[in-house]
């Protein structure tokens, strides 16, 4: 059996796609070191592997990381390049001692790829969000702050680079560390339904479906259930949640509040009778009995929603998550959320829930992705480029 090396982003929208995967290599009897920080730690080794700390190998995050996390391409390229060689040694004596057949990296770590390629590895891709070419990049349409951003980040993207070829990293330029050419062997954890444009997308990559650990059966219930979660990243907006609960307030159903741990909820003001607040929750055993889902539109939420036959209202936070909003506008499985005021977001939950045509749309797409191969998929996938 092999020995295969996992990099993943540090984020559990980048880390839970892969744990199904890594279950099914080590049931297969394949030894998997993943790489990454210590949070992750007892989730990554229930999935059978083994568990290697970068936290004393990671660079210091920027104070305001909550503010830029998802918008400021320049730091990522600059912590990318800052934890690569900082890894350097480390993966050289640990590719020294197990040997091994491949690198799986996620599509945003360019860590996996420049270390695969500096020791002539195998590279596999692993993609956590829509897969991404020169035709269905357009779909990004970044904010002008974005846009903005990357273009002043330009000559610290450019030192970044100079010092990575410097230290011996295959390096010619940011496309060529963000991009995988046609051949790269790729996994997308959705569906060729799913995926915008998915006719350009050759052999090379393999639609596997969302990745999820664990389902709930759906729970009936008395009145219709609206959740409401800006995920785990850009969740601290007590304004929004303000707005959603006055736009709650009096509505004829029951609703939950996912607010993060940045937000303290008895700084948003009177809590309707029919809403509950938490910090966190299980969003799958929530997904199980709601009706609306008003979401980030973060890849892994918009794909558990989708799973549970659960339509949304769409408040996409940057370039990666409105292309999963426009993904969901086109199949009609979601309603774009005007603007983050009261009335609006009441209106878009009342049609939302009103209209049969979004449910419906969205239970097209979750039979589509129960067509998917998954996780044995993906690990025959892994096998097949050793």
């Amino acid at each position: 059996m092999a020995a295969i090396f996992f990099f993943s982003l540090p984020a559990h929208g980048h880390v839970n796609p892969t744990l199904p995967l890594v279950r099914e290599l080590t049931s297969r009897g394949h030894r998997v070191l993943y790489y990454d920080v210590e949070a992750f730690r007892e989730k990554i080794e229930a999935a059978g592997a083994q568990f290697v700390p970068i936290d004393a190998y990671m660079p210091p995050a920027p104070e305001d990381i909550d503010r830029r996390a998802g918008k400021d391409f320049a730091s990522l390229i600059e912590m990318a390049a800052d934890l690569t060689l900082s890894l350097n040694e480390r993966v050289a004596q640990d590719v020294a001692e197990h040997h091994p057949a491949c690198v799986v990296g996620d599509s945003v770590c360019i860590w996996g790829k420049l270390l695969a390629r500096r020791h002539g590895l195998p590279f596999i891709c692993s993609t956590t969000t829509f897969a991404f070419n020169d035709q269905s990049a357009r779909l990004m349409k970044r904010q002008p702050g974005e846009v903005l951003r990357m273009l002043l980040g330009m000559p610290r993207m450019a030192r970044k680079l100079r010092q990575l070829r410097e230290h011996g990293h295959d390096a010619p330029d940011v496309i060529s560390l963000i991009g995988n050419d046609t051949k790269t062997p790729t996994i997308v954890y959705t569906s060729r339904l799913f995926q915008p444009m998915s006719e350009t997308f050759g052999d090379s990559y393999a639609f596997v479906g969302p990745s999820v650990m664990q389902r709930y059966p759906r729970r009936p219930h008395d009145r219709p259930l609206v959740y409401v979660s800006l995920g785990t990243v850009l969740n601290n907006a007590p304004d929004f949640y303000r707005s959603a609960l006055q736009a709650l307030s009096g509505m004829d159903c029951d609703a939950i509040l996912s607010i993060g741990d940045a937000v303290d909820p008895a700084a948003l003001g009177p809590v309707p009778g029919n809403v509950c607040i938490y910090p966190r929750v299980n969003q799958l055993e929530v997904l199980a009995g709601a009706d609306v889902f008003l979401t980030h539109c973060g890849m892994n939420s918009v794909s558990e929603s989708l799973l549970c036959g659960v339509p949304m209202v769409l408040f996409p936070q940057h370039g990666e998550e409105n292309a999963v909003a426009i993904r969901c506008e086109q199949l009609g499985a979601g309603l774009r959320l005007k603007r983050p005021s009261a009335s609006c977001i009441r209106s878009a939950l009342e049609a939302v829930l009103g209209d049969d045509r979004y449910r419906r749309a969205t239970q097209t797409v979750a039979e589509d992705f129960a067509r998917c191969g998954g996780a044995a998929e993906a690990a025959d996938f892994v096998e097949a480029h050793f």
